[in-house]
């Protein structure tokens, strides 16, 4: 049986931790703790806290696997005792706070000069959905971003795309840039035939408009 965070030294409990050192001296789990108050008659909130960064994974207890955490979904959280409903949604809404702070704050300001660029501001978000997806940045001629847009929501391994939805974004806005981006949930790439195939169909129709297709980048996600 763990200690209760009655039975831990002042100096270790989560709350006064924070107070006294500072948020950067607390450990991922006690962080945890903090955000879901308390644990159970039989383990304290930290000790329930490492078992949620516990979930997802082979290891008993990795005190780096945030990025697991993100995965988790509300259901897979609830399986835990001590985690209702609440403290289910409350981590949630953390992880997603935790996201939008990582994005830059005015996104259709930046100039994109490499594709490094575009794997910033998209990387974290894109490499923990489940599902395929694509999406399409329209550009000045600057290369500034004037728009990121959604335009195909496929399965673990594919998505299916429409060259009127890639293109329909840049005819609004009349962009002359765009830049086509996907990720690869099943954790395997698409043969350099497939990429090959995809670029060269969707560079005619690009071309076909007076767009330019920039060069994509297939590494990242």
């Amino acid at each position: 049986m763990s200690l209760t965070m009655k039975q831990l030294p002042i100096s270790e409990r989560p709350y006064e931790k924070l107070e006294m050192y500072g948020e950067s001296a607390l450990s991922n789990a006690e962080l945890l703790a903090i955000i879901i108050k308390s644990g159970t008659k039989e383990e304290s909130s930290v000790t329930l806290a490492q078992k949620i960064l516990s979930l997802g994974t082979e290891e008993n207890y990795n005190e780096n696997n945030l990025k697991s955490l993100q995965e988790l979904t509300i259901a897979d959280l609830t399986k835990l005792p001590g985690i209702g409903k609440v403290k289910a949604i409350q981590i949630k809404a953390v992880c997603e706070l935790a996201k939008r702070i990582s994005k830059p704050s005015d996104i259709e300001k930046i100039k994109i000069k490499e594709p490094k660029d575009v794997a910033t501001i998209l990387m974290n978000d894109m490499q923990l959905e489940k599902r395929e997806i694509v999406k399409v940045i329209t550009l000045n001629s600057k290369n500034v971003i004037l728009k990121i847009q959604t335009i195909s929501l496929g399965g673990t391994s594919t998505a299916h795309v429409e060259p009127k939805d890639i293109l329909a974004e840049a005819v609004k806005q009349n962009a002359p840039k765009i830049i086509l981006i996907h990720n690869h949930p099943s954790r395997r790439c698409h043969s350099k035939q497939r990429r090959h195939r995809i670029h060269q169909t969707t560079r005619r129709v690009i071309q076909s408009y007076r767009n330019r297709l920039i060069r994509p980048y297939y590494n990242w996600v």
